[in-house]
Formats: structure tokens, C-alpha cells, sequence
């Protein structure tokens, strides 16, 4: 994969990332129960989406997943051109990974109900870090994509 390739599909799974995001922070608000997400006692999205664990100093988890996957895909477009944005996007990416793994430790082991937004949002940030590690490996120096001109 070329690095352009390997940024678009970044991009892209960032905008699903921003589109699961926005439902679950929907939900966050929201005050009926979301049928489509209710599978029983093991899987409810409402349960997750409004515990004490869907927040952070008062911002809600998924108005931090729009915020970070936006930042994301601005890296992935925007900022492509510039010789540090892989990197940036390995570091950012390895720590949303991280954080997501810790919210699905508090489903597993503290809530014990699993959310499937949440566990899409985990899909598409793991897939996000994985495809960054390709794009460091691809752009490192005398790597197949160090060449000067990267992402024009």
C-alpha cells in the first residue's frame, strides 16, 4: 500500500469513528431506550452510554471520540503532506487505542454488559493504529515510501 492509500483509508475510518460517535453521544443524551442497541442483559449500549464511566471531568466519552477522530482525519487530509504526521498519527492513534481498551475493561469487568457502539468505536481505532504502524514502517528512513515528496 502506498501511503496515500494507507491515509485514505485512515481518513475514512476516522469519519465512520466520527459517525458512531455522534450516535453514541445521542444516546449519551438521550432519554428513551435505543431498541436497536438492547440484545438483553449482555448487550445494551443505553447502560454503558449513561453510567458513570461515560464521562470525563463532565465531558461525555463520545464527545471525546468526535474530538479525536476529527483530529484524525484532519492529520489524515489536511496535514498529510508534512514528514511528521505519521508519527503523530501512531502516537495519537496508540492512545485512543488505549483508552478505548480501558473502557472495554470497565464493560467487561465493572458494568458487565457490553455496548456495541462502544465496540465498533474499538474496531475502527484499533484499525486506525494498525494502519498507522504500517504507515511508520512504510515512511521510515529507507523504508519503500522515503522519498522526498510524501503525501503530494
Amino acid at each position: 500500500m502506498t501511503a496515500r492509500r494507507l491515509l485514505l483509508a485512515i481518513a475514512l475510518l476516522a469519519v465512520a469513528g466520527i459517525a458512531v460517535s455522534s450516535v453514541s453521544l445521542y444516546h449519551h443524551y438521550g432519554t428513551d431506550q435505543s431498541s436497536y442497541c438492547d440484545f438483553g442483559q449482555m448487550f445494551n449500549c443505553d447502560i454503558v452510554n449513561r453510567s458513570i464511566y461515560s464521562v470525563v471531568m463532565a465531558i461525555p466519552v463520545a464527545l471525546l471520540g468526535i474530538l479525536g477522530y476529527m483530529a484524525l482525519l484532519v492529520l489524515a487530509t489536511l496535514r498529510r503532506a508534512r514528514a511528521e504526521t505519521p508519527l503523530i498519527l501512531l502516537i495519537a492513534s496508540l492512545a485512543g487505542l488505549g483508552f478505548a481498551l480501558y473502557l472495554t475493561y470497565v464493560e467487561k469487568f465493572v458494568l458487565a454488559v457490553w455496548c456495541i457502539l462502544c465496540l465498533s468505536s474499538l474496531a475502527v481505532i484499533a484499525g486506525i493504529a494498525a494502519l498507522s504502524v504500517v504507515l511508520v514502517l512504510h515512511e521510515r528512513p529507507g523504508g519503500p515510501g522515503s522519498r522526498p515528496g510524501f503525501g503530494r
